[in-house]
């Protein structure tokens, strides 16, 4: 019995099927499309100004704060034990929004929950320190795929409760509290990692996936440098030196350092990544602004002591509209050295337009229907961003361009934040608020569409004087 139970938890399918679980509960969350309605309705009776002035804002400077020592912790401790401090921040997020009143308490909620997205990178990697590289890609399918019916379930559930069932915003919370409970239960039942991906790596790297196994997404189809459009010396084609598995000490610590540093200049040096993580970190920093703002938007528009609330409605339609949108992109052949700088400029000046609907009309739906192009466009591009950089880069280097893009988002955001939002700022209403955001991706659509246009000629120009030189010739 204890070979048999030894064998199950060696498998990639039992610590695969508790992180699925994990992801389920962690984001099962019926309340979350309904949180401005809770908070400035009869439970915690706040003003619209307090929530987008003086409480909203701080789970972007808590985020800020945490991303990078979590990120470094996450690795180091290997993965365990930020899952749990996950599940905890989860909990004690639903408690203070159960049972706490007043500003400053839930200025604490936003820091609980700036913990909980910053602990977000712990569940993406976890998996990939304990199965073996011929698994990467189904296990990726299941992690992201649960994550996605949590999302669609929680939201479509939250709805039907409130509009059918007339079910409170305090009872939606408590039913979150169950569920997020659930997940830090699970996430004790996750084995630990021998390995990581930095400080904590074995001594003699796993073979590569064998013909017709798939590799994870943001593996390397060749070798792990950064190919960009110069090549690559020998030198940089060696693989890096790193810190050995049990040598997690100071030394590690800067020794890990120096090498991510090294590695992000090796992978921002090639002109193509750095174009597609520019538009990743300009766009990232709106659409987590606008996510984070729209409920206030709809309330405006709609409010909520008065008329009937489809935030839950809405919310499942648009992950249902970007999950169908990113799958597409698997479908259609397009040369994305060419024309992917002219597809970041038209989609960017859609949201755009999509932004600007939403500050000019007085129409909730027309609102609604705003927000779904806005997410749409957004998640197909992020898609499309995310798969140009994976093919060019080994794991390790691909979640450290992703970690690093995800920071430098976030640092845009968080002065966003302060200018626009902040009551120490400008603080502006929210209706102007999307102006701001609306004229912000009119000036991402301007540069890529520059871009663009660059890049057509000069490829034309170039494949001209080709043709003509073989003329003469």
């Amino acid at each position: 019995m204890d070979c048999w139970k030894g064998a199950v938890r060696h498998s990639w399918i039992y610590p695969t099927a508790i992180i699925c679980a994990n992801g389920f509960f962690t984001t099962m969350r019926p309340s979350e499309p309904f949180l401005t309605p809770y908070l400035t309705g009869p439970d915690k009776n706040l003003t619209t100004e307090e929530v987008t002035n003086q409480i909203l804002p701080v789970w972007t400077y808590s985020y800020l704060a945490l991303l990078f020592p979590v990120f470094l912790l996450t690795d180091y401790l290997r993965y365990k034990p930020v899952l749990l401090l996950q599940g905890i921040s989860l909990i004690l997020t639903w408690l203070l929004l159960l049972f706490a009143h007043g500003v400053l308490a839930m200025q604490l909620v936003e820091f609980f929950y700036g913990m909980v997205t910053a602990t977000e990178v712990a569940y993406y990697a976890y998996i990939y320190s304990v199965v073996s590289t011929q698994h990467y890609q189904r296990v990726t399918s299941y992690c992201r795929s649960v994550t996605l019916v949590a999302a669609t379930v929680a939201a479509v559930l939250g709805q039907l409760l409130v509009s059918l069932a007339h079910v409170s915003y305090f009872y939606l919370n408590a039913f979150t509290l169950a569920s997020v409970s659930l997940a830090f239960l699970c996430a004790f039942f996750l084995p630990v990692p021998q390995r990581s991906m930095f400080f904590h790596k074995r001594d003699a790297p796993e073979p590569l996936p064998g013909p017709g196994k798939g590799l994870p997404a943001g593996a390397a189809r060749g070798p792990s440098s950064c190919q960009g459009e110069r090549s690559p010396d020998a030198a940089a084609r060696a693989p890096s030196p790193q810190p050995q598995a049990g040598r997690a000490g100071p030394h590690a610590v800067l020794s890990v350092l120096l090498q991510l540093a090294r590695d992000l200049r090796g992978c921002y040096g090639s002109r193509k990544l750095l174009c597609w993580s520019l538009w990743w970190a300009l766009a990232t920093a709106g659409f987590n602004q606008v996510v984070n703002y729209v409920q206030v938007l709809w309330d405006l528009r709609a409010p909520s002591h008065s008329s009937a609330v489809y935030n839950g409605a809405v919310e499942a339609i648009a992950t249902f509209l970007g999950s169908a949108t990113s799958m597409a992109v698997g479908y259609v052949k397009v040369n994305w050295d060419l024309s992917g700088e002219l597809a970041l400029g038209i989609f960017s000046a859609l949201d755009a337009g999509s932004l600007l609907l939403m500050h000019f009309t007085d129409n909730i739906w027309a609102c609604y229907a705003g927000y779904l192009a806005f997410k749409a466009c957004y998640m197909l591009l992020i898609t499309i961003a995310t798969f140009q950089i994976a093919v060019n880069l080994s794991m390790e280097r691909y979640a450290l361009m992703f970690g690093f893009n995800n920071f430098v988002a976030l640092v845009i955001q968080t002065i966003l934040t302060l200018v626009v939002v902040d009551s120490r700022g400008l603080g502006l209403d929210i209706s102007t608020q999307f102006l701001i955001y609306g004229s912000y991706f009119i000036v991402i659509s301007g540069i890529f569409l520059i871009r663009s246009i660059y890049t057509i000629i000069s490829i034309k120009c170039r494949n001209t004087s080709v043709a003509a030189e073989s003329t003469a010739l």
